[in-house]
């Protein structure tokens, strides 16, 4: 950002979606406005009815554009196409208010693959996990982002006829918009976000691969990101997230008891063997988690299973296991990370 901004054209808009965001929105703000970007910037976050410090620490930042929002007005694609509308540059940048931009280069890498060729259209970072999160959610985040290429380049995905098996098309459309971007003229003239309850980055990406458009994955874009969540609320995210895909069509495979057993046993020894392997824990902390994460392992699976066999007309049945009811609409912004937030 400089002082001849009036007179600039705006590349890039960074939007940060926040409610009660005041845990990591400083190091979020800070990070983003010393970004390296050649040309200029704007940052807008959109706040939708925040009751803790985050508006006040917003107004510490005269730089940053502040649009609020009511707390019912809050939608996860229908405030991402509202911040299409407000912006100005010509690329959106969009993080969650628990995404921290790890580099000065962060927002140079997320609109760099939009020069390699115009059919591409969309961009996804990458995620890394924070140093707290429990061993399931870091093997899991690390394990999603792996599949999408080596850390060193850009990586290119989109639709042709050698692509037919579901789950080489499921690699190939996944998306998450906890650290994105995507051309503005897109999202406001020709594929806007779907206003849906849960995985409208997942409805975007297949909207972009099947309309013939391409999508890119930028490593070097990194944030630190991880939920910070409860082992109750762990599985009531899980659970909410597994209603929401299927939801919106996603077949989601009932279980059995048997099912889940051997499900809980095989991951458990999966991150046993990961877990032994970590030197980023100390030998203390691996015993601790050799003992606790395979009752995360347990709540996991339980609560898919449980999201997967309810009855979706059975709306009591849904608000008890849902984080969203118990949090009755606090917080809807939230991310998605192949089921491992």
């Amino acid at each position: 950002m400089n002082s001849d901004k009036d007179s600039a054209p705006i590349v890039a808009s960074v939007v940060i979606l926040t409610f009660n965001g005041e845990k990591y929105l400083r190091r979020i703000l800070d990070s983003v406005l010393a970004q390296d970007l050649e040309g200029e910037f704007e940052v807008l976050v959109i706040d939708s009815g925040s009751t803790d410090g985050t508006l006040s620490i917003v107004s510490e930042y005269p730089a940053v554009r502040l649009h609020q929002i009511p707390n019912s007005e809050f939608g996860h694609g229908r405030t991402r196409n509202l911040a299409a509308s407000l912006a100005t540059g010509e690329f959106i940048a969009y993080l969650t208010h628990d995404a921290i931009p790890v580099s000065p280069s962060w927002l140079h890498e997320i609109t760099a693959p939009f020069g390699i060729d115009e059919r591409i259209v969309a961009v996804m970072g990458k995620q890394i996990p924070r140093a707290t999160c429990f061993p399931l959610m870091k093997y899991e985040i690390n394990g999603v982002f792996a599949q999408f290429g080596p850390d060193f380049g850009t990586s290119v995905f989109y639709r042709d006829m050698f692509v037919k098996d579901a789950g080489t098309l499921a690699a190939i459309t996944f998306y998450s918009d906890v650290n994105s971007a995507a051309r503005r003229a897109l999202l406001v003239d020709t594929i806007p976000y779907r206003d849906v309850r849960y995985a409208e980055d997942q409805m975007f990406g297949q909207d972009v691969i099947e309309a013939g458009y391409w999508k890119a994955y930028a490593p070097r874009a990194a944030v630190e990101h991880s939920n910070d969540l409860t082992y109750s609320e762990f599985g009531a995210r899980i659970f909410d997230e597994t209603v929401g895909l299927r939801q919106i069509g996603v077949e989601v495979p009932q279980m059995s008891r048997l099912g889940l057993i051997r499900r809980v046993l095989r991951s458990a020894a999966g991150d046993t063997e990961r877990i032994l392997r970590d030197r980023s824990y100390s030998w203390k902390r691996r015993l601790f988690w050799l003992v606790i994460n395979p009752f995360y392992q347990a709540r996991k699976w339980s609560s898919l299973r449980a999201a997967a066999n309810i009855d979706l007309e059975d709306s009591a049945g849904i608000a008890a296991g849902s984080l969203e009811h118990q949090r009755k609409g606090a917080d809807a912004i939230g991310d998605h990370t192949g089921g491992s937030e």
